[in-house]
């Protein structure tokens, strides 16, 4: 007899990580919107924060998305005032302005509520050890690509 459908969900990869990934990003959409910003423009401005001057390409690397994806992002954070975008020659370089840094402790507060948050749910040391475990599974799969 074959397996009900519910059942052949849970044991594949492809939906429960998608499943994951929509369950994580509604609780860290509702912690980032605090700020009115999305959980990518802040992880991105947190990133430019650390390392002012960052390209938009080791942004894109950095935070796994499509280029094309990073520039869209950067030029939402131009307009808000958050980044200022430097071109030298055809790489262009992302810097926090007074504005966006100033929104740090902010960002951080909010990522530290995510964290807080799942890890009640989960319990802090399996929240960490599927963090590792997802991170792992990830590098082994992009790297096979």
């Amino acid at each position: 007899m074959s397996k009900p459908s519910s059942e052949l969900l849970s044991c594949c990869l492809y939906f429960t990580a998608n499943s994951l990934a929509r369950t994580v990003s509604r609780m860290a959409e509702e912690e980032f919107g605090k700020l009115g910003m999305t959980p990518s423009h802040a992880f991105l401005l947190m990133v430019a924060i650390d390392e002012p001057g960052i390209s938009q390409k080791d942004l894109a690397e950095r935070l796994h998305l499509a280029q094309s994806t990073v520039s869209r992002f950067v030029d939402a954070l131009v307009l808000r005032g958050l980044v200022e975008k430097k071109s030298a020659g055809k790489i262009a370089h992302v810097y926090p302005t007074e504005k966006g840094a100033a929104l740090l402790s902010e960002m951080k507060d909010a990522w530290k509520s995510l964290y807080e948050r799942y890890s009640a749910i989960l319990g802090e040391e399996e929240g960490q050890v599927l963090t590792r475990m997802v991170d792992e599974a990830h590098r082994k799969l992009e790297s096979a690509d």
